[in-house]
């Protein structure tokens, strides 16, 4: 993985670093109709990862399974520059192949 730090230099001898973070959210908001009071209420869902914590080839893996857990969407082969390639395909007879 590689260094995720940013040096300025302020000048006189004076330097700032800063650590840069990969930072993922996902925002929901749940709706619930009252139906008698004519009224409804929201919840505000935000759910955030810091991907700066796990290696960069691993991102898409979990970006797909955030995504499928929280989104209830996926994006597994869906995308012509995706790494994440699909279990090879077997027939019935090779169930017990490994």
């Amino acid at each position: 993985m590689k260094d995720n730090k940013s040096e300025i230099y302020l000048g006189g001898g004076s330097n700032l670093v800063m650590n840069t973070s990969k930072l993922i959210t996902c925002h929901e908001i749940l709706t619930l109709v009252i139906p008698n009071r004519g009224k409804t209420l929201d919840l505000e869902i935000k759910i955030q990862a810091d991907f700066d914590t796990i290696p960069e080839e691993y991102h898409e893996v979990f970006l797909n399974m955030i995504s499928a857990k929280y989104l209830k969407t996926t994006s597994f082969g869906d995308n012509p520059f995706s790494q994440c390639l699909p279990a090879p395909k077997k027939r019935w007879f090779q169930f017990w192949k490994s």
